[in-house]
């Protein structure tokens, strides 16, 4: 996928949104709005998009525009929602998953890689992940360096940054 945010299915994520809303029992404490109000004026927001490329107006119709302060938080609502359905139903749980904007870590057992990427590109057609596994006991992540260390320490604990010899660790990034 080239961008998480024309990926997002706006009528799904604003669902969600309400969901969420709804079951947020001290929300009338904080806002005098209801949660279908909030979802009528974020559908306003997010389907009300043009913008002008070489003198020509567009209107953009999938997903959330990047340049919008309303978008980072509609998907990133969106994307959690999309993890619990995906990790929730997964074949193989992850035993680390840790999500920024569009890219995770993972650690997976070894050998189940591929059957976890099948099975998340699976739950939602539009988001489609691809995958990126550690060389060298090394994988980018986030502008930073992960790294498998040492491996168990003594106590019989992960140190910190491990990753023991079964395991497979991973990133996933939206493309």
């Amino acid at each position: 996928m080239s961008s998480l945010f024309t990926n997002v299915p706006v009528d799904v994520a604003v669902q969600v949104i309400r969901d969420r809303l709804q079951n947020d029992w001290i929300l009338s404490y904080r806002a005098t709005l209801s949660p279908d109000r909030v979802a009528e004026l974020l559908e306003v927001c997010l389907k009300s998009t043009y913008f002008s490329h070489e003198g020509t107006f567009y209107e953009q119709c999938e997903g959330v525009a990047m340049g919008s302060p309303v978008s980072a938080v509609v998907a990133n609502l969106y994307m959690e929602f999309f993890e619990d359905l995906a990790l929730d139903t997964a074949p193989v749980k992850p035993r680390l998953w840790k999500r920024y904007v569009d890219d995770t870590c993972c650690i997976v057992k070894k050998g189940a890689t591929e059957g976890l990427l099948d099975h998340l590109n699976s739950v939602r057609p539009y988001i489609q992940l691809t995958v990126e596994v550690e060389k060298d006991g090394m994988l980018p992540f986030l502008d930073t360096s992960a790294d498998q260390g040492e491996g168990p320490s003594t106590s019989g604990e992960e140190g910190q940054g491990s990753v023991p010899n079964n395991l497979q660790l991973w990133q996933e990034l939206h493309r």
